[in-house]
């Protein structure tokens, strides 16, 4: 599957964000759907993650209780609702896919389908 993520922007700290990220060339079936984020001069982290099938999400510990995975069937989507942004939110938002095992959704280079990324910014 082809992914594009969308939805970042500039906001203000405190204020909310929905991201999208929508499937093309194929539909999602057994698929495990992350979120990865880079900040300038940092590493590519795991965010969240959401198996398509059974629709159970994963997340950073850094971001449990203000990130929301969830996604859409009809519409063949997986949105990242992210609440009280802070300026350690800042980074390029990527979304990945693959058919791999659930241990390995937090390991980047373990999915082998990417989005573009998109970026967000918090200012405070």
């Amino acid at each position: 599957v082809q992914l594009q993520a969308f939805g970042g922007g500039l906001v203000q700290a405190g204020e909310s964000l929905r991201l999208s990220c929508a499937a093309s060339g194929g539909a999602f079936s057994n698929h495990n759907v992350g979120w990865f984020r880079q900040a300038p001069g940092k590493e590519r982290e795991f965010v969240a993650a959401i198996r398509w099938s059974g629709g159970f999400t994963y997340y950073a510990d850094s971001v449990k209780g203000r990130f929301t995975m969830s996604r859409d069937k009809a519409k063949n989507t997986v949105y990242l609702q992210i609440n009280s942004l802070n300026s350690e939110d800042t980074a390029v938002y990527y979304c990945a896919a693959h058919r791999g095992i659930l241990s390995m959704v937090r390991v980047a280079t373990s999915y082998d389908s990417w989005g573009q990324g998109t970026q967000v910014t918090v200012s405070s």
